[in-house]
Formats: C-alpha cells, structure tokens, sequence
C-alpha cells in the first residue's frame, strides 16, 4: 500500500483543515513553541486515556514518544516566558521543530484512523498500519539524531528523557501484534470456507464477532458492515484487500448479522418509529441517490445500470453489450425498449456514447472496466467478478431472511423485506437466487400490509428483484401478485411505494406479452395516469415511462384512451422531465384512427407539441412532429386541419428541417408532403415549398410507415436507495 494511502483515506472522510498538513512558516521561536505546544497537549489529552481495540502496542508506544515531546515542548515554552526575549533557539532546532509540527499532526491522523475506524477495517490492514507507525518511528528517530539537543539547553532530566527516547527509536523494528494478525488470519479462512461451498458453524463465527471482535449487538454489526461498504466505494487503487474479496467479507458479515444477532434490535427500531433508511451497499450506478446520480442516458435500459460497453441494435436503440446478448440468447426477437421486431441481430458499437461515458467516469471518480474485460455481472464498482464466497454467503443470507418472511414477526418480516430489496439491487445471482428460494409470494403478501414501511420494502424489493428478466414471469405467474402490485400503486400508503409499484410495472411491461396484461389489470392505466397528472417529478417520470411502454402494444390503445391516459399525456407535454416521453406515447397513440380522434378532442394536444418543437429536448423535438404526422394521417382532415392551422409551425418546421436530428428532418419533410397535397397547405405556407422540397430530398426516402422504434425516448429509471 502506498504510504500516503492510509492518511488520504482518513483526510477525505475527516477533512482537517489545509494547516493540519503544512508546516507553520515565519513564526518566531517563541509562536512556533507555543503553537507545538498546543498541538502535543491537544494530542495527548485526546489519546493518553483513549482505550484501542488493535494496535494496542503501537498506539501506546506512539502516545509515550509524544509525551516525551511535550516535556520538551513544554520546558522550551517555560524557557522563552521567563527569559523574555525568546527561547534563542539556533536554526537547526528551529527546522526539527517545524517537521515536528508534521510529524505530531500525522500522529494525530493515525491515532484517530485506529480509534474511529471499524474493528473489521483495522483487523484486515492490521500489517498496513503496523508499518505506518513503524514509519512514524522512523522519523522520531531521524529527527532526534538531528535535533541539537545539547545547544538548545535542556535541563537534565528532560535531556535523559530525550535521548532515552532517540536510543528507542533506533532500536524500535516493525511490531505486528500475532493475536491480532490471528484473528485476521482466521477471518479469511471463513470467508475461503464459503468460496469452497460450505457455511461455517454458528459458534464459531459467534466465538469470532462476539467473543474476540465484541460485536455484540446487530446495530454494531450494521455499522461494521456499513464502514466496509464505504471503502469498497472509496476504495484506493492500491489498498489491499481488493474489492472483490471485500465484497465477500460484507456478504459474509451480513449473513452474521442475522444469523446471530436475529431482527430484535431492528424491530425495536421500527416499533419506536426510529427506522434508518439504509446506506447503500455495493453500488450499480442504478442505485445512486446516497452516492452519485448517474445521468439518464448512460444506463442500459433492461439492467438500468451504467452502460460499460454500449451498442445499438437494429431498432436504432442502445443497450448495455451483456444486457441486450443475455436478452436475444434467451430467445427474444424484438426490441426490449419499443417492442419492434428486429431486423437483425447485429450489435453496433456506440463509441460515442462509450467516450462521454468514460469522461464523466474520469470525472466522477468511478471505475469503469474496458469492454474486453468486462466481468458477467454488470456492476459498475470493482473490477472483479462476484466471488463464490460472496454469492453463497449472499445465498445464505437470503435463506434466514426468506424463513424471516415465512415465521417471523410483522417487524422481522418488514426487515427481511428491507433487507432483500437491498441485496437484489446488485448482481443478477443475487436476483436469481432470491427469486429462486421463494422470496416473491412473501413479498405479495406483505404489499397488502397495514404497515406503510413493509409495503415500500416490499414492493422495492419486487421492483429490483423484476430486473432480472426471468423474474419477470415469476411475478406474473405468481397469483395475485401483478393486482397487489396495482393495488399498492392506487391506495399505497407512502408516496414512494406507489412510484416504486409504477416503476415496477414499467419494468415488467418490458415484456411484449405483459403490456396487454398490464393494461387489462383493473385500475392500473386510471392510477398510472393519475400519477403522472398529481404525483412527484419522480412519480411523473416513473408513470410517463410506465405508460410509454404499453402505448407501445397497439390494443392498448382503447385501454389507455378510456382509462384517461390521452387526457395526463396531453397536460405532461407541459411538465419538464417527462414532456418527451408523453409525446412519444401520444405519437403511439394517434398511429389508431381512434386514437387520433381521441387526441384531437384535447384542445391542448396540438398547442403542447408545437410548444415542444419549439422548446423542448432534441428527442422531444422527434417525437412531437412525429405525432403532428401521425394525427395528420390517422386523424382525417379534421385533424389536419388543426395541425395545419396552428400558429408558428411553419417556421417551426423550417428551422427542424434544417437543424433537427436526421429522424426529426425525415418526419418533418414527410409532414411537408402531407400540406402540399392539402389545399390549405397552399394557402398558408406556399412560401416554404423549397424548403420542404430540399427536406425531402435529403431524406431520400419516402416515410410511409411509423413504429415503436421511430419514437426516440430514453427509457433508463433509477431503483432509490430506501
């Protein structure tokens, strides 16, 4: 590990102030004494009584060389009060004393990072910090060799006491206290009895948590847990143990957590109304809230995590390279996204949108695998594959919490809910295997509950658990379980577990054959639609992509029409976040003479489009002169009418031809053709004849068909961390 690492680590999560790491230049003699003076006695009176777990030794050996600088200090101080003209110090002292400001300031660091930092974190760099105060030995040494410990005047005893300690130092080697590096020894022989496919007795690991490490509660082992996590996050680059073998020592910590500690002092925590929202575990960039919002676009549309090696498909579409193979190995034949058929199997490489991605890693601090390295998981942290260890330590964790959900309390179960909404945010074994072991009935029945924070567990866990594709038909198979999740998005009892059961359909509908069930589902379209009309910007973006994605099978089109969703469509063209969305949706709609006449009867449909080709987004901008076309054609000449009537298009149009994305110029050129054959189309907006005729040409191809994949709308939504 690099010498710095440790000190880095504890800078960025304590953050001393810039003095704490430079040496105090023009001082006097007597200023900087009395300054040094301040920083022994603050460090002394903070550790001298202070009680470590580890490094018992070394702390105490460190704290003992300080106090003999704060005899020294202390004595120079007393020195320039009385002589009154300063201490006289020559200018070799004058430099020890400046690295001795250093020196104290990095014993203070150290000395914190072992009283502050978790027990498992100390025991697994318990070689790492034993050098860096070997380190820190090294220069008291090579200071007092330095220091002119005869001209400063020194009284006698405080001399000896000098010296005694410069003869210590040189002496003093390396210290690695062999209990502790016992227990550290014995930590990874669990987690290697798990990487070989076997769980290790309960005494035993209660002997090692409780007994040794005195982890004696489930709120400790929370915490423990919690603190590795955040060095898998913060990890450095060349700080051992490596990412992958933290991963299985958090599953396996996990996995003790309940096993020995039970949900008792959990329980007590929600009885009282004091529930933690938790922090996040190993991250996918999905699950951002806590730690980092990765923008929409660079999330894969299936896995909603970031895209490590992206590329497009025939519907012109972008998927994660992993997501869409796993997808078309599995036997689908259309676009995950828009439903459309596919043309070919080929997979394009979007190196553009791979360079961006790469940039705002660089920038974010987010490590990000080459594509031709990339492990089968999909994870955006670690560059390692999840090991064996963790994934059955994982499983073994999803056994007590599955019986938890099956025996235990209305609290226990409400923290097994929570805590498997966790673990099925990460990796698709985890979804699998939980999905697998019975998780989902448990998860039905809990949606029905009383209790507004087992709900929202249970229908986040759902949500994450859907991800995986074949969870998908596992949830809809399950009786009950797809007019629970509606129920929960119509009478939820917290506001975001009705966004999390709109997520959740959304998701599920990502399947052809779903978007008819879906819809079908009593009250599912109504509740949708009112959440995009009354719901949070994150509820509204959660219902626009939900309602999206059933627009997307034509006989929904009634459904949605009867059920109000052209009506919340139409006012969202208004609202920010969601406006390209609900355009596409409507684009989908109008294709159905029916649906077009449905629009059409919304006054505000046609002026909504226009406002977005005016001001909204480069895809918003698509999907509205899409929409124009596709009422223009479906609509009859009622509706051309009103789409050729409205106030500003013509220049509108003229500026899209020109500046529009290649499928916006397509769209607006064939919407061209539709006025020129239109009477009013020649009274109105002869002058634009040139335009539109160069539009037409340099589409190259007449735009007589529309579908799903013609509507350009980023379909990536975000599972929150609760």
């Amino acid at each position: 590990m690099a010498s710095g690492a440790i000190f880095s680590s504890l800078r960025r999560r304590r953050s001393p102030t810039l003095e704490a790491f430079l040496a105090p230049v023009d001082l006097s003699d007597v200023a900087l004494v009395q300054t040094l003076v301040t920083v022994v006695n603050e460090l002394v009176s903070c550790f001298s009584k202070c009680s470590f777990f580890f490094q018992r030794k070394n702390t105490r050996s460190l704290i003992r060389k300080v106090e003999v600088f704060q005899l020294l200090l202390e004595y120079l101080n007393d020195s320039g009060s009385k002589g009154g003209k300063g201490c006289n110090l020559p200018p070799t002292a004058l430099l020890c004393l400046k690295e001795l400001y250093l020196l104290l300031y990095r014993s203070k660091i150290l000395l914190d990072y072992c009283a502050q930092s978790s027990k498992l974190w100390l025991l697994l760099q318990n070689h790492s910090i034993s050098g860096h105060f070997h380190d820190l030995n090294q220069e008291i040494s090579t200071l007092l060799d330095v220091f002119p410990v005869r001209e400063v005047g020194l009284s006698k005893d405080v001399r000896e006491q000098v010296e005694l300690l410069l003869k210590q130092s040189r002496r003093a080697k390396l210290f690695i206290d062999m209990g502790d590096d016992a227990l550290r020894i014995r930590f990874f022989e669990f987690l290697d009895e798990f990487e070989n496919g076997r769980i290790p007795e309960s005494d035993e690991l209660r002997w090692f948590y409780v007994e040794k490490l005195q982890i004696g509660d489930a709120g400790c082992c929370r915490s423990e847990i919690e603190a590795l996590e955040e060095q898998i996050v913060n990890h450095e680059g060349d700080i051992e143990p490596t990412i992958s073998v933290l991963k299985g020592l958090v599953a396996m910590t996990r996995y003790c957590r309940f096993l020995i500690f039970g949900f008792e002092e959990d329980e007590a925590d929600l009885e009282n109304g004091n529930q933690k929202k938790p922090k996040m575990g190993l991250i996918t960039q999905e699950i951002a809230e806590t730690f980092l919002t990765v923008p929409k676009d660079f999330c894969c549309p299936i896995s909603l995590d970031l895209m490590k090696d992206p590329v497009i498909i025939s519907t012109g579409q972008t998927y994660d390279r992993s997501s869409i193979s796993r997808w078309m190995d599995e036997g689908h034949t259309t676009c995950p996204k828009t439903g459309q058929t596919l043309a070919h199997t080929r997979l394009v490489s979007n190196r553009a949108l791979r360079n961006l991605i790469v940039q705002w890693c660089n920038a974010h601090g987010v490590p990000l695998d080459p594509p031709e390295v990339m492990d089968s998981m999909g994870e955006v942290f670690g560059s390692a594959s999840p090991t064996k260890a963790a994934l059955e330590a994982n499983r073994a964790t999803a056994n007590l919490l599955i019986q938890q959900l099956a025996n235990g309390s209305q609290s226990g179960k409400t923290i097994a809910a929570r805590e498997i909404r966790l673990l099925a945010k990460t990796g698709k074994e985890n979804r699998a295997f939980l999905a697998e072991a019975g998780a989902i009935p448990y998860l039905r029945n809990l949606l029905s509950t009383p209790n507004s924070v087992a709900q929202e567990n249970s229908v986040t866990a759902l949500l994450n658990l859907s991800i995986y594709d074949k969870n998908k038909s596992r949830i809809m198979d399950e009786t009950g379980c797809l007019g629970s999740i509606v129920d929960v998005l119509r009478f939820g009892h917290t506001t975001e577990a009705r966004e999390n059961a709109a997520a959740t359909l959304f998701s599920l509908s990502a399947v052809h054959d779903y978007k008819k069930i879906i819809a079908d589902e009593t009250g599912a379209v109504e509740a949708l639609a009112g959440l995009l009309q009354n719901g949070t910007p994150r509820g509204k973006k959660d219902a626009v992509t939900a309602l999206f994605n059933l627009s997307t099978h034509t006989e929904n089109c009634v459904r949605m029409i009867e059920a109000g969703a052209v009506t919340a469509l139409v006012e969202a063209l208004g609202y920010e976040g969601v406006a390209e969305e609900a355009a596409g949706s409507l684009a989908l709609i109008v294709r159905q003479p029916f649906g077009a006449k449905a629009v059409v009867k919304q006054e505000e449909a046609v002026a909504g489009l226009i406002g977005m080709m005016r001001c909204g987004t480069p895809r918003g901008k698509e999907n509205a002169v899409a929409a124009l076309l596709e009422l223009c054609r479906s609509g009859g000449s009622a509706a051309t009418e009103m789409v050729v009537k409205a106030p500003a298009l013509a220049g509108l149009l003229q500026t899209l031809l020109f500046t529009g994305t290649k499928r916006a110029r397509r769209k607006a050129a064939s919407l061209a053709r539709v006025f020129q054959r239109c009477e009013i189309a020649s009274l109105h907006y002869g002058g634009l004849g040139v335009g539109y005729a160069y539009a037409s040409n340099s589409a190259q191809t007449r735009d007589t068909s529309f579908a799903a994949g013609d509507v350009s709308v980023p379909m990536s939504i975000s599972v929150p961390v609760l």
